[in-house]
């Protein structure tokens, strides 16, 4: 018992039941064969009604609820959001699985889009309630974990698909019961009580003090700073923070609780200066706006590519690989972003130039796609588009991370989903929607590669301007050695 007891209130015991939730909720074997199942005999669906009318409800859903739910999960502490995440997943299995209608199905992307804007309570929970010196390792262990759930997801379904081991209805059923058990591990995550915006820790007393011979002392949560030459010590009237987070989750914490709650108008207000100070850095800039673009894109491409799969090769039995396209996409992924970091490669220098010829790679994949009349060149494509832009989402989210702290990284990553999604809401409403241009689904995919390409040219000349800039930094002070930085 003893054990057990010290294992609850480490950090493994949250981050393991977070764990458990994030596999659960990603097992998802029908979904590389979701098309085929709207429009085959059980919901008896043209192709034009999911692609004009379904399926972009999921974007318009996702921009609604970015926002609220960002603001929702600070204040409510993670906990609720993530318990209303498989909530709304369990609703999204149950109508596609109990419903036929076109409304029906457009509920069901409704509640998708909720719970696709709720993943930001399941990646920052972690942060929450275990000590920052766990985070890199626990992240690790959330992200693997979805990665598996969903390669586990794709490769199940492949099976029973290629077998004929159950229908789509049975799969669905079993799919339901996954999301059950999702459902049930949230319920036992503990109950956070703090955040990071509007439920902080009170702020430590700090007091300035000079010793005499200008050093600090021997304390742990001494440190040192030098003003004017003069080094001067900074004394935080608090105890260091302990690994374990046992105390951190049991309620009642004192007569001061209400204290260390910020109002909503200053936690707002500090939003926006932060977002202001993140966005002054021109580096930063550019970073997320190559972000938000090609996330649009790469969302835009993600959500239609089975439509695109069914008219490359239409047949009953189009779709059955696609869970084995779904699941080789998502290992080479993860190797290529694994892979990432052991490069050794200046990338404040050369990262703007990688991101517009990878770029530049994944238009050429999506053109492939787009007129490719051979389904296996389509798919390699695909495998090829998905892992490229991985491998740059893992640059850019690494290079946007460093040097900002946990709660501006938070800010600037859902600022830049904020984008990309507005803008693939733009583009969804005017190209795809019935009440917008309605286009069939290669004049789709000539726009997504067209755009793309865009963006591979942008980042090319801007990354071709950053090398000359640094090379013409080289040669003058070669030529006038005392000139230093």
């Amino acid at each position: 018992m003893e054990t057990v007891e010290r294992w609850r209130s480490s950090w493994k015991f949250p981050t393991t039941l977070l764990c458990f939730y994030g596999f659960f909720s990603t097992v998802k074997p029908l979904e590389p064969f979701l098309f085929a199942y709207l429009t085959g005999p059980d919901k008896n669906l043209t192709a034009e009604q999911v692609n004009n009318q379904i399926l972009p409800v999921w974007t318009y859903s996702y921009l609604s609820a970015l926002v609220p739910v960002f603001l929702l999960t600070d204040w409510l502490r993670y906990k609720p959001v993530v318990m209303s995440q498989g909530v709304a997943l369990f609703l999204t299995t149950a109508l596609l699985l109990w419903t036929k209608t076109t409304a029906a199905m457009q509920a069901m992307q409704f509640f998708y889009g909720v719970v696709t804007a709720s993943d930001v309570a399941y990646f920052s929970y972690i942060y929450s309630v275990i000590d920052h010196r766990r985070y890199r390792k626990a992240t690790s262990y959330c992200r693997s974990v979805q990665l598996l759930g969903y390669t586990v997801g794709s490769v199940l379904g492949q099976l029973l698909v290629s077998f004929d081991l159950m229908s789509y209805n049975n799969i669905l059923v079993m799919t339901l019961v996954l999301t059950a058990v999702a459902l049930f591990v949230s319920c036992l995550l503990p109950m956070p009580q703090r955040s990071m915006f509007f439920h902080r820790r009170q702020t430590p007393v700090v007091r300035m003090k000079t010793d005499g011979d200008g050093t600090a002392e021997d304390n742990p949560t001494v440190s040192t700073i030098t003003v004017n030459d003069t080094k001067t010590t900074l004394e935080e009237s608090c105890e260091p923070e302990k690994e374990d987070v046992g105390d951190r989750n049991k309620t009642g914490s004192g007569p001061k609780e209400s204290a260390e709650f910020e109002s909503c108008s200053s936690v707002l207000l500090q939003l926006w200066r932060n977002f202001c100070d993140c966005y002054t850095s021109r580096k930063l800039l550019y970073w997320s706006a190559w972000w938000a673009l090609a996330t649009c894109g790469y969302n835009l491409t993600v959500n239609y590519v089975q439509v695109l799969w069914e008219h490359v090769q239409p047949s009953q039995n189009f779709s059955i690989y696609n869970g084995g396209v779904e699941a080789v996409s998502n290992l080479m992924s993860a190797a290529t972003a694994y892979g990432i970091g052991f490069t050794q490669v200046r990338w404040e220098t050369w990262g703007e130039l990688a991101l517009g010829g990878f770029s530049g790679l994944g238009a050429a994949a999506l053109f492939l796609m787009t007129f490719s009349s051979n389904i296996w060149l389509c798919y390699a494509a695909y495998i090829v588009f998905k892992s490229l832009y991985m491998l740059l989402i893992t640059i850019a989210t690494f290079q946007v991370a460093a040097g900002l702290s946990m709660e501006r990284y938070a800010l600037m990553f859902g600022t830049n989903s904020f984008g990309g999604l507005a803008l693939q809401t733009i583009i969804t409403a005017v190209v795809v929607d019935s009440r917008g241009l309605g286009l069939a689904i290669i004049p789709q995919f000539t726009i997504y590669s067209s755009y793309y390409a865009t963006i591979a040219f942008v980042f090319s000349l801007r990354g071709l301007f950053v090398i000359w800039r640094e090379k013409k930094k080289v040669s003058n002070h070669d030529i006038n050695p005392a000139v230093t930085s």
